[in-house]
């Protein structure tokens, strides 16, 4: 007999946002207005579920013909070099969503919204 799982994609999300967050050089993940829209919308749908609302802001996932896409939107450090950063951020979230949820992402795109000084 065979069980089919789904795993929501805001768990996705949050599993990618905890990741990228963790990756160094990225300051905070910034939802920016389409993830701000996105975020509260899921906030509530969990709420009126009962459910805690799972940290995800500034990361969107897409499941289409099979494929899993996550978009980060985030902000770096100036003593880091943006592209090495968002490099790492797409290496840690494919590498946590597959160990994490044992799903395969086949794109991490990665917007760096804000280079702040620290």
């Amino acid at each position: 007999m065979s069980v089919d799982y789904v795993i929501a994609d805001p768990v996705i999300a949050s599993v990618a946002a905890r990741a990228a967050i963790e990756t160094p050089g990225v300051v905070r993940l910034e939802p920016g207005l389409r993830g701000l829209v996105t975020a509260w919308t899921r906030a509530a749908r969990q709420r009126w579920k009962g459910l805690d609302p799972a940290p995800a802001d500034g990361v969107r996932v897409r499941t289409a013909d099979g494929r899993l896409s996550v978009e980060v939107d985030l902000v770096t450090s100036a003593a880091d070099q943006a592209a090495a950063v968002g490099r790492a951020v797409q290496r840690a979230v494919g590498r946590a969503v597959a160990e994490q949820t044992g799903l395969v992402v086949t794109d991490v795109s990665v917007s760096i919204l804000d280079i702040e000084a620290r």
